[in-house]
């Protein structure tokens, strides 16, 4: 897949190795230097990927990973010399899909792309209903009640594995094998931050969800 790639780096040279990199892989790649122009330049359309660096001028990588977020579900993967849990788990609970930490293996984050990039394989028609809500895999869309429901691939990609068979409890490996751009080592803790974003967009009260529930000890399922 050619892909569209907005790279927001501030430093010219990590900028001009991204640039490198996807080009070697086939991508174009648009290069930005701080937050405000990344998301200046994402509502012009037609960017397949966002890399953001966390440390930026005039507007850091978390807070335009969170403008982002809040108008468009395209990937988001962060890019950080930061590698505690903590930071990395910040930085998922802001919308991104993926966080790699600097210095990183251009075969390892080529590869993290392509994961990003890569949609759920399903077959034209595909739909799954669970009570109100309905995922349609063809279409990398979720209704609720008949309203979209914007979702990250990643949260997308938990709601199409759940809601394929409804009512079966799915550890969080088995979510993180069938969920696009969660290849990370902190596995059970990255799909609980996902988890919980969803929650947040599909049930009335995250807190005391009905439709996504945890099976405690074991992972969780999706109910009508």
């Amino acid at each position: 897949m050619c892909a569209n790639v907005l790279v927001a780096e501030d430093d010219p040279r990590q900028a001009e190795v991204l640039r490198r990199y996807l080009e070697a892989e086939g991508h174009r790649a648009v290069v930005v230097t701080d937050g405000n122009q990344a998301v200046d330049r994402l509502r012009a359309g037609d960017i397949d990927l966002v890399m953001l660096d966390v440390l930026m001028p005039a507007l850091d990588g978390l807070t335009a990973c969170r403008m982002i977020r809040a108008r468009s579900d395209v990937p988001v993967l962060m890019l950080t010399a930061r590698d505690a849990e903590d930071d990395v788990l910040l930085g998922l609970d802001t919308g991104a899909d993926d966080y790699v930490t600097k210095p990183y293996s251009p075969r390892q984050l080529m590869a993290r792309v392509r994961t990003l990039l890569r949609r759920v394989p399903v077959d034209p028609g595909n739909v799954r209903r669970v009570g109100a809500l309905t995922v349609h895999l063809d279409r990398y869309l979720v209704m609720l009640d008949g309203r979209e429901i914007v979702c990250t691939p990643g949260e997308f990609g938990i709601l199409a594995a759940l809601a394929d068979a409804p009512g079966r409890v799915f550890s969080r490996t088995q979510l993180l094998r069938q969920t696009a751009g969660l290849e990370r080592e902190s596995t059970e803790r990255t799909i609980d931050s996902h988890v919980k974003n969803v929650r947040k967009k599909i049930e009335d009260d995250p807190r005391r969800p009905t439709r996504l529930l945890t099976v405690y000890g074991a992972g969780y399922k999706l109910v009508a």
